[in-house]
């Protein structure tokens, strides 16, 4: 299973856990959420370093 697969996974079973306890808009917000402000805490060298890092990946 590759890296990106297991991460897909635990944000479907995280997902899922979170309807059970919250309403569909709250679960939504902390998924997305979650993620969103992690990359808004890098500083600007740290983004830039993961956005040349993952564009290498995409020319595979």
């Amino acid at each position: 299973m590759s890296n990106k697969a297991k991460i897909a996974a635990g944000g479907v079973v995280a997902w899922l856990v979170l309807m059970i306890w919250l309403p569909w808009w709250a679960a939504l917000l902390i998924v997305l959420g979650v993620p969103a402000a992690a990359y808004l805490a890098l500083d600007p060298g740290q983004r830039r370093r993961l956005r040349r890092v993952t564009r290498k990946e995409l020319g595979r």
